[in-house]
């Protein structure tokens, strides 16, 4: 499965800070539809992400009823990309 969406990137300030940017309903619920057959626990969908040119490996995080998709450090400073931008976001599920 190969989705490609837009979204803006935030910050979650919590107890282990990170960026994020949510999957919007409709892709979520694609990923929903295939995440019994390739979570790993807790909703959790392995993917191959990318945005711009940097493509990584990571995981999709349930969050009131969809996704987000975590985006690294090296690829924010690759890609140039900053809270509040909006972004477009590749995922490969299952690859």
């Amino acid at each position: 499965m190969d989705l490609k969406f837009s979204g803006e990137m935030w910050f979650w300030r919590g107890p282990s800070p990170w960026h994020f940017v949510t999957v919007p309903d409709e892709e979520s619920g694609a990923l929903e539809a295939v995440s019994r057959f390739v979570s790993y626990g807790w909703g959790c969908i392995p993917v191959t992400a990318q945005i711009g040119g940097t493509q990584w490996t990571t995981s999709l995080f349930p969050k009131d009823g969809g996704y987000i998709v975590p985006v690294k450090a090296w690829v924010r400073r690759a890609e140039r990309i900053d809270v509040g931008d909006t972004v477009s976001v590749r995922l490969i599920i299952g690859a």
